[in-house]
């Protein structure tokens, strides 16, 4: 990889661009800010993007920023290892498309990891304007979101080059991220690749878990269309397992399987109420409005509406319901988190979108039960106090209770978003399969392969609960793993 990534470096287009700016002119050019829809508007729809994107001239003076290193630290914090400064520099010189190109050497979904990855925790955490010069990173995660938006609206998709076809079908179980990297991969080594998916869409949690104003649809069936043009092939309504058996497959001819079926299950807290009517799961809630277009009028989804409306939990997950509920009109949006803001999982872009819309946030603060009025439906919940104590095993500070602080406030509706529990169903089916006393399958780190030699696991059902790029390097070391078993190395 070493070697790769100096030849390219060392290739003359490459050194003309070096030679253009120095590098402390670069240094001194200021990180680009995003532009954003007004928040007084943005809240009126579900379907409207936050994030507009760059534009030509802006995308290329950010590019203009990243010093070309000899030594690429950001691409060590990519788990899907783009080549960061091939299409960063091919982005400053103007040429977009091999920048989308570039992109598409190593990642199935860059117009999907340009929006959704934490880039601040990743990519632009290990570069070297952030590790050595202390300063604001080259925003890596806004330029691979132009050059795959740049391909996309130019009507100019690239579709990566393939291996011959070398007879052998694999099958990847559930679509989401991790099975579309997989799918991707494998499909260019010269595979036959079929994904199974239980629901009517292609996509997974792309789909059903992360909201159209943060992830459009739109722009998630173009990079599926890309797939799907280089011979993946889609299977929708299929559950492995019910509708056909691991045997059933094997029959047909699989002869390894990618296990990705998330981990879908939601968690409660079992406090007193908390099965009264008007209080959901977050996996509920997002799917009816992102995946069943419940915000739709001309849809008949049912969704609970509510003017004072509660999200228990602060990740992402978290704060995409809240935001939803905001759009659904909520007059009263609140995110109740146990720890204080700076604890809080989410990304700080989500947080600081959240509070530009008008979220209210009740920190070091738990709900310990709930109340209901003579129909059943959930009107107020008690709240407890919460202080910091020291770390505990995550490393975030210990929430302790503050005894006699409780106090209720009135809501109507409550997301519960603390977490969700891998898909029971694919163990199940393999009572030989090797799982942990999570429910997580167990793989081995490196190749993904698990307990039975056929089969590899990547995504929520082995780490249980993660990022769609963490997903998406799962599922690239499976297919590396995997070819490497089919070709008996």
């Amino acid at each position: 990889m070493q070697e790769y990534l100096k030849q390219e470096r060392e290739q003359a287009w490459r050194i003309e661009l070096r030679g253009k700016i120095k590098n402390i002119e670069r240094g001194e050019i200021t990180r680009v800010k995003m532009p954003e829809m007004d928040a007084t508007k943005r809240v009126c729809f579900q379907d409207k993007e936050v994030n507009l994107g760059l534009d030509n001239t802006s995308a290329v003076r950010e590019a203009q920023r990243c010093m070309d290193c000899a030594n690429p630290t950001c691409i060590d914090g990519c788990p899907v290892s783009i080549n960061i400064p091939k299409f960063i520099k091919n982005i400053e010189r103007g040429e977009f498309i091999e920048a989308a190109k570039t992109l598409k050497e190593t990642s199935a979904l860059p117009a999907v990891c340009g929006r959704v990855c934490p880039q601040e925790k990743q990519c632009e955490a290990s570069c070297f304007y952030t590790l050595k010069l202390k300063k604001d990173p080259v925003a890596i995660g806004y330029l691979e979101r132009f050059a795959a938006d740049y391909e996309r609206e130019s009507g100019q998709v690239t579709v990566p080059p393939i291996a011959p076809k070398n007879g052998i079908k694999v099958a990847a179980i559930g679509s989401g991220p991790a099975s579309l990297s997989f799918a991707g991969d494998m499909i260019k080594l010269g595979y036959d690749v079929t994904v199974f998916e239980a629901l009517h869409e292609i996509g997974g949690v792309l789909k059903y878990g992360i909201p159209e104003f943060r992830l459009p649809n739109r722009v998630v069936d173009v990079e599926l269309q890309s797939l799907e043009k280089m011979g993946v092939q889609f299977e929708r309504n299929f559950i492995v397992g019910r509708t056909a058996t691991f045997d059933d497959l094997k029959d047909e001819g699989y002869q390894a399987f990618f296990v990705a079926s998330g981990a879908g299950l939601p968690r409660f807290m079992n406090v007193p109420g908390e099965n009264y009517n008007g209080i959901l799961s977050s996996n509920e809630y997002l799917t009816r409005v992102n995946l069943m277009n419940a915000a739709d009028g001309s849809f008949d989804t049912p969704v609970l509406k509510g003017q004072n409306v509660a999200v228990i939990g602060g990740g992402n997950t978290a704060m995409d319901s809240v935001r939803t509920a905001k759009r659904l009109g909520a007059e009263r949006a609140m995110i109740v988190y146990r720890r204080s803001r700076e604890e809080m999982p989410a990304r700080v872009e989500e947080i600081h979108h959240a509070e530009e819309e008008g979220i209210e946030f009740i920190n070091l603060a738990n709900p310990v039960e709930y109340f209901a009025d003579e129909k059943g439906r959930v009107k107020s919940m008690r709240i407890q106090r919460m202080e910091l104590a020291e770390p505990d095993a995550s490393g975030r500070r210990r929430p302790v209770v503050i005894e006699g602080s409780e106090y209720d406030i009135p809501v109507d509706v409550v997301v519960v978003a603390i977490g969700v529990s891998p898909n029971p169903l694919v163990p199940s089916e393999l009572p030989e399969l090797k799982v942990s006393r999570w429910g997580t399958i167990e793989v081995d780190p490196e190749t993904m392969q698990s307990s039975l030699p056929e089969l590899f696991a990547g995504g929520d059902i082995v780490r249980g609960g993660a990022t769609v790029i963490l997903a998406m390097g799962d599922g690239r070391r499976a297919a590396s793993g995997m070819h490497k078993y089919l070709m008996g190395n």
